[in-house]
């Protein structure tokens, strides 16, 4: 669950990104497991659902970190965090995401995905068509 005021807008890395609202400290908690919120299954079950879920699926989730064979699909925008070889969070102890560094308001927020991910990091094709939209004449 993140744990500071973001949102979704088009990401220079891929589809969509996630944008941090207000500034974040170097250190500060960017995101925590929530156990009421985040929804954590067996990976076993990803064979019994629609292959559209599964793909679903497949994409937000990552592994438990505290679980082996267990999945986590986060409830909230942070299922949108990019990867990135050099990123501004920290998600190395499988538990919290803190601020590698300031973080100004507006910034995308990413991390490196060999975090939670052991063997190669395996992009998959952009899931949603984003695009700008002209603004409104006034």
């Amino acid at each position: 669950m993140m744990m500071v005021r973001c949102y979704l807008a088009p990401s220079a890395i891929e589809g969509l990104g996630v944008f941090c609202h207000d500034n974040i400290t170097k250190g500060d908690i960017v995101w925590r497991y929530d156990r009421m919120l985040d929804t954590t299954f067996p990976e076993s079950k990803l064979d019994n659902v629609e292959p559209h879920m599964k793909e679903f699926l497949e994409r937000y989730c990552f592994p438990d970190p505290c679980r082996p064979g267990y999945l986590i699909l986060q409830c909230d925008e942070g299922r949108f965090l990019n990867h990135s070889m050099y990123p501004n969070l920290d998600f190395s102890d499988g538990v919290w995401g803190r601020a590698l560094a300031n973080v100004p308001a507006g910034t995308e927020l990413t991390f490196d995905y060999a975090d939670f991910l052991t063997g190669e990091i395996r992009m998959q094709p952009p899931r949603h068509h984003v695009h700008m939209l002209p603004m409104a004449a006034e």
